[in-house]
């Protein structure tokens, strides 16, 4: 299996909700080792494919992509200025003795507004920087769809797989079956052992009947990660045997900066900062201008008027704000350091189940299938001459069938450590040769 960085692979989606500004270099998953670009069958699925629809159809991303719309309008909302207001006073006017009626009215049209000047630059600054935060999440959010979608791939590959052996397991099973009917026909052998012989090809093939409903199931959930109701692919595409080169720790701790989770702290620190400005910003007081005209009803004479108020700066009403936003600042940078600690005790934990599991595929396929083969091989030529009985040939079939199902798992377990890691770091986990033995291979030889 290979393993790239997939934003290197596949084209910048291009829509509304998606747009590449500012996307940060992600992990994602890419290619099986045997998907290259070429015309391919449509009921096969590559990992690639199945990334690439899930970034551009997922349901979680799309929905996540209208929190785009609403924080554009939130920007929209926060450099616009406020209307100006109008006035109109009258003055002396339905009095009493020389003020009577409106001769001696005095008539004021105004109008006055607000100067925000640099409050509005600040909401603006604010609001910009809320949607830096939005475009991280979105990063985290895309990255971990990928991961997931990449883990549910593998998983029904593996499944694949089993469901290989499992028939291997059936077709040998029919010929025990067999063999042990002429030895029972033949007076050889006594008729329990044909009996415990189609058990066993009973257990097989209700076994092969639960990996089937396994896969099915597999598949559904993977289809549903871009959004599918019905599954529209038979089978995925890859080999577990193409196993991850692992690189080392310090390496890949090298690399852990660029987790979007750590940048997600780094932006949302630039955005309680422009809080903390904005607060600042307002615990100013706003200076208010006015201008108009006046009406002197007794003179029939016009003059103009023109005022300003300034609130006086007793009380500052942003001192709660301000506090808030310095603790919240202070709050993000423990925060973060905390996420550092928790991805590098991450980092460190997969990177040393990864190598386990390489250790354990390595044992099975260079020591362990070999030798079970060599033994049932052995077992059966001492059945046939009847040194053996069914049921010491039997233990040896079934041990040598659960090493290939735990050779099938820890390299599964191996493929998706692979697949966290690079979700931790961002680097790229490059493909191992694969072995000459392979489980198939391997498994021919019981016949």
């Amino acid at each position: 299996m290979l393993i790239f960085p997939l934003l290197t692979h596949l084209k910048p989606i291009r829509n509304r909700f998606f747009a590449p500004k500012g996307l940060l270099l992600l992990l994602l998953i890419a290619p099986l080792a045997n998907s290259v670009e070429q015309t391919k069958p449509a009921q096969t699925l590559g990992l690639q494919q199945a990334v690439s629809k899930t970034l551009e159809q997922n349901p979680t991303l799309v929905a996540f992509g209208y929190q785009f719309e609403a924080q554009a309008g939130r920007v929209q909302q926060s450099g616009l200025k406020p209307n100006p207001e109008l006035t109109l006073a009258v003055e002396d006017a339905f009095g009493s003795g020389e003020l009577t009626g409106m001769d001696s009215a005095e008539t004021t049209l105004g109008i006055s507004w607000v100067l925000e000047g640099q409050q509005r630059r600040e909401r603006v600054n604010a609001a910009q920087a809320r949607t830096s935060v939005l475009e991280v999440e979105r990063d985290i959010q895309r990255l971990d769809a990928a991961a997931k979608s990449a883990r549910l791939y593998m998983l029904a590959l593996a499944l694949q797989t089993r469901l290989q052996q499992a028939e291997q397991a059936i077709d040998f099973a029919r010929t025990v079956v067999k063999v042990i009917e002429q030895r029972v026909n033949a007076g050889n052998s006594p008729a329990a052992e044909s009996a415990r012989a189609r058990v066993e090809l009973s257990r097989r093939l209700l076994e092969h009947e639960d990996i089937e409903h396994e896969l099915l199931v597999a598949k559904r959930q993977l289809a549903a990660q871009w959004g599918a109701t019905q599954v529209d692919f038979t089978a995925v595409e890859g080999s577990l045997t193409q196993l991850p080169k692992v690189a080392s720790y310090s390496d890949l701790k090298s690399r852990l900066d660029q987790n979007p989770r750590l940048q997600y702290f780094v932006t949302s620190e630039r955005w309680e900062e422009s809080q903390l400005t904005l607060a600042k910003a307002q615990s100013k007081p706003q200076w208010r201008l006015s201008a108009g005209v006046k009406h002197l009803s007794a003179t029939d004479d016009q003059a103009l008027v023109a005022g300003v108020a300034v609130p006086l700066g007793v009380f500052d009403r942003q001192q709660g704000r301000i506090t808030e936003a310095r603790a919240l600042m202070a709050l993000n940078r423990a925060e973060r350091e905390a996420e550092q600690i928790q991805l590098d005790t991450n980092l460190y934990g997969t990177h040393q189940e990864l190598l386990h599991s390489l250790h354990i595929v390595n044992a099975y396929q260079t020591e362990i299938l070999p030798a079970l083969a060599t033994a049932l091989k052995e077992t059966r030529r001492a059945y046939d001459l009847g040194r053996y009985s069914y049921l010491e040939w039997q233990a040896v079939q079934r041990d040598y069938l659960d090493a290939q199902n735990t050779l099938i798992e820890a390299s599964l377990a191996a493929h998706l450590k692979a697949i966290e890691l690079e979700r931790l770091t961002g680097v790229a986990i490059a493909p191992a040769a694969p072995m000459s033995t392979t489980t198939s291979t391997t498994h021919s030889t019981t016949h």
